[in-house]
Parts: C-alpha cells; structure tokens; sequence
C-alpha cells in the first residue's frame, strides 16, 4: 500500500518571492514530504521550483477542476481558514479537513478599513468545515477555542473524545529551516548604492502593514545617526509579491516621506521591493540588528511575527515592541531587547546597545532557540494528525443522521442559516448558533 496523499492548500503565491504565509505552506508540505505523497495546491502567478517529494498544482479558483482532483485524491486536505468557504468540493468530501488560523483575519482587515460581514460569513463556514484547527501559538488558541465554542464546535462529543480539546485544536507555529543559512554573494552590503561593506545594517524585515510601526524606528534612526554615521536602515520588502495583495494600504508612502523629512531618505534609510527568496539568507547574514515593531492593537495580542523566525534562524540581535507572542520568544531566549510602544529613544537605545555586542558573544542563546524552533518541531501536531487522520466527532454524528428525514431537513435549514448569515453583531450571531445546534440536535426541543 503506498503512502496516503496529503494536500496542502495555499492561498498566497509560492515562488521565487513570498511572503509569509506562501512560506509557511512551503515548509509544512516540505515537513510532511518525507512521510506521506504530499500535493501542493498554489494560485495562479506562483512559480514554484521542482521541490522532491512534492507535487505542485496550479489552481485558477476554489472551482478549478485540477484542485477538485486533488481534494478527491487526497487522504487529509490543510486549507487556510480564509480559503475554506471558497472552495465547494470541501464540503462535499470525506477526507478529514484541517482548518489553518494562524493569521488573525478579521483584525487585519478591519486596519486596513474593510468591511467584514463578507469575511465573517466564509470563515464561519471553516468553523463548521474542519476536523482539525492549528494556530501559531497558545494566544491563538484561545481565541479559537472560543470561535469553536460560540459555533457549537465545543460540545459533549468534541469534549468527550478529549477533554483537553487538543484534539480540535492545536499550535502549530512557524518554524525554523533545520540547515543554517548560507549566501553565496554578497546582497546589500557593497551592492546597494550607498550601502558600504563595512556599515551597519538595521533590518526591518516584513512588510509596511498598518498595524506595523516602522516609523518609530525611522526616528530612532534619526537619533542613532547622531552618533555613528555606518548605521543604514534597510525595508527590502516594501511591495507584496501576490499582485492580489498590490492595493492594500501600507506605510510605504509615510515612511518615504518621514524618511525625506529628516534628510535620511537613502542616505540613511533604503527601500527596496521584494527580495528573493533565494537571496533573503543573504540579506540575514549581512544584517547586524533586526526589528519587530507594532502598535498596541488587538492584533498584537493574536499575532506571531514570522519573519522574527527568521532572525533567529540567522542569529541576529532583535529590536521587538512588547505584547506579541513572538517578543515572548525574545524575552524567553535573552535574544535582543523588548521596548514599549512608539518609544523612538528606547529603540534608538536598544540599537546603539545591541551594536556594541560582538556577534559571537549571542551565539550560544541563539543556537538553543534554534534547536526548540524547527519546522519539524513545529509541524508536530499536524504531522501526527496526519498520520492517525479522522474525522471530528461531532462532524461524525452528523453524518450518521443525513439518512434520517428529520435530520436531512434540520441540515438543510442548517446550510441555509450559514448562507444567510450577513453580519458579526452579537444578537444576531448567538440567535445563530442557537440554530446550529438545534439542526444538529444538541439542544433539547
């Protein structure tokens, strides 16, 4: 008997450039390679390299006939919670279904200003779709569970099978590759105009998302300047490379004009658009401190910074703001030094402190986080679903039920609930999921 199939769904381009969760879905399909045939869905305007182990599939839409294939072929289907409800054949199949939180939606979109019921409506849907929840660290899972709870998902069935509720769900965060970075060239230093081999480079290593604050460090940038001049702060990632993702607002523009305000515009302070994925190793090992810095939102308290990750993974001295999982991991691991929120003095402090220390000296804290940190450590949970996959229990006993009249009627009702359901306000939600649990019986007429 060969081994069973798993397809691995990912909304975001995979390719020469990615972002974070195009990464993610990257390695989890490399993580579960070496144990199972693993499918790799991707959408168009990726441009994935041959990859052993994995077979890539290129969809146009959640109907696309060559993802339909895979979902029929495959053994246990992992699908980002925001792409779920676009995808019809999901609710048709029998494979067990793992639903991926790890990126808080909702909070994001309502930074960027846009109107959520839409959203709401689709992952309500992925509430009820999946079999196995992951998220990126225990915040999440919190909030999850609550989800979970508030759609019925939290119930004597699910609760009885484990009562820890490990089993509905669990962290799987981001990891670290288990190889160390190596650069075959040089990337920045003595390539970019204005950047010299010898200087300084402060990393900021993820996007311009509004709920990110890079114009705290442009200031402290200002201040750190006043005392060396070998400082450059370099933003190599200011445009998204998923062409869906090119109109969604960021801090590009105000960062460029701060940047020009205080005379540091690429004197001190360097833009650049996307670095491949080939040559980012490059730009971690030719960079002396790295940033993580955000506002305090509700977006903070459910976030985990990826690229933080990848700092780490090329030992790099770390500048967070307080509040999120992974200024956690800085703190845990004595890895950097964790400020309060838009305190441009205590960044400015923390970089000048962090480049008196010599690289070496980080190097044996580094190596331990390393070690606790691997994709192959991270993806535990998943992989063990994987290998023992089944569907949840409530989602069981429903299916015992489609063949009884009164049953098929409730689901019925069920689905045309889910269909209509428009907006996020709270009366209309708990009306809601009192609905649900009617169609499915859990409460008593």
């Amino acid at each position: 008997m060969g081994k069973p199939m798993i397809l691995v769904i990912s909304h975001d381009v995979i390719g020469k450039r990615m972002a974070g969760p195009g990464i993610r879905y990257f390695q989890l399909a490399r993580v579960l390679a070496p144990e199972f045939r693993v499918t790799l869905a991707v959408p168009e305007g990726s441009e994935p390299d041959s990859v052993p182990g994995i077979r890539f599939v290129v969809y146009a839409s959640g109907e696309d006939e060559h993802l339909q294939r895979a979902i029929r072929e495959a053994r246990v289907i992992v699908v980002p919670a925001i792409e779920a409800a676009s995808i019809p054949a999901l609710r048709r199949c029998d494979s067990p279904i793992v639903v991926d939180g790890y990126d808080p939606y909702v909070v994001e979109s309502l930074h960027l200003g846009a109107e959520i019921s839409g959203l709401q409506n689709a992952l309500s849907q992925a509430y009820l779709l999946g079999d196995f929840f992951i998220c990126a660290s225990e915040r999440q899972r919190l909030w999850w569970l609550g989800l979970l709870e508030a759609h019925g998902r939290i119930n004597s069935y699910t609760f009885a099978e484990d009562p820890s509720l490990r089993r509905l769900v669990d962290v799987v965060p981001f990891g670290l590759p288990e190889e160390p970075p190596r650069a075959p060239h040089p990337v920045i230093k003595g390539v970019w105009a204005g950047i010299e081999p010898a200087d300084k480079v402060i990393l900021w290593g993820g996007g311009l998302w509004p709920w990110l604050d890079p114009l705290t460090v442009v200031r402290a940038i200002a201040l750190v300047s006043e005392q060396r001049r070998d400082v450059r702060l370099v933003f190599p990632g200011t445009r998204h490379p998923n062409p869906h993702m090119a109109n969604i607002p960021t801090h590009r523009d105000r960062v460029a004009q701060l940047a020009q305000e205080l005379g540091l515009w690429n004197r001190t302070v360097f833009f650049g658009e996307w670095v491949p994925h080939a040559d980012w190793p490059g730009v971690l090992l030719e960079s002396d401190v790295a940033l993580t810095l955000h506002y305090d939102t509700v977006e903070t308290r459910l976030a985990f910074r990826s690229r933080l990750l990848d700092y780490v993974w090329a030992g790099i001295p770390i500048v967070a703001t307080r509040g999120d999982a992974t200024s956690d991991l800085v703190e845990k691991h004595q890895l950097g030094v964790v400020v309060d929120y838009e305190d441009d003095r205590a960044v400015a402090d923390a970089i000048l402190k962090l480049l008196e220390v010599p690289k070496g000296a980080w190097e044996e804290r580094f190596e331990k986080a390393r070690r606790e940190l691997t994709w192959a450590k991270a993806a535990g949970p998943l992989v063990e679903f994987c290998r023992h996959p089944r569907r949840a229990p409530d989602r069981e006993m429903l299916g015992e039920r489609l063949g009884n009249p009164y049953y098929a009627e409730r689901l019925a009702h069920l689905r045309a609930v889910v269909k209509g359901y428009e907006n996020g306000r709270f009366i209309r939600l708990m009306r809601w999921v009192h609905q649900v649990r009617q169609s499915v019986g859990w409460v008593r007429k």
